[in-house]
């Protein structure tokens, strides 16, 4: 699948079963999607995978700061997808390079992650919401001081009756503008 096709038919996918990549695979579509910009190559982050009856476990912890009644439907949100990969940012403080570039790094290496998933035939949906603060999902992921837990890429094998079309493309050009145009315009506009 060429880069345009991956950009135009990706979705997130809702429902997702068996298979999922195993770690080898994920490893190396990892390392593939490791090659995106990253100013000064520090690779601020790291995933910890989260599969099988380890699901079970991550679903306990979330029932933990469910509301009353909710724990169930909780629980039940981590067996949607065969693989959860939970994403911790990993900032290397003090570093030249600003920590709001690292985190920029590590979503682009994310949303790489995701093109090449689909382009393996995998798909994937980003779940964030409050548990990305949770204490006892911190202890849990092993997450160090001075780390976040930006989410869970759920992944497996989307439905395969599901019709996919392709994005529409959208028009850009209210965002878009050269310096030319701004200097010539004086301090009025100047888009194209």
């Amino acid at each position: 699948m060429d880069v345009t096709t991956a950009m135009l038919t990706r979705r997130s996918e809702q429902l997702l079963l068996d298979p999922a990549p195993d770690d080898n695979e994920f490893t190396y579509l990892l390392k593939v999607a490791a090659a995106a910009p990253d100013h000064g190559r520090l690779r601020p982050w790291r995933w910890v995978l989260v599969r099988g009856d380890d699901r079970d476990a991550l679903g306990a912890c979330f029932a933990e700061e469910a509301q009353e009644g909710r724990q169930a439907q909780v629980i039940s949100k981590v067996q949607r997808a065969p693989l959860l990969a939970s994403l911790v940012f990993s900032p290397v403080q003090g570093h030249k390079v600003p920590e709001w570039e690292q985190l920029a790094a590590t979503s682009g290496m994310a949303h790489a992650l995701m093109l090449l998933l689909h382009a393996r035939g995998f798909g994937s949906i980003w779940r964030t919401g409050t548990l990305v603060h949770s204490p006892r999902a911190r202890r849990l992921l092993d997450l160090a001081d001075g780390e976040d837990l930006l989410g869970w890429l759920y992944i497996g094998t989307p439905v395969p009756d599901t019709t996919r079309k392709r994005r529409e493309l959208c028009d850009v050009s209210g965002r878009l503008t050269t310096l030319s145009a701004l200097t010539s315009a004086g301090s009025g506009g100047g888009r194209m």
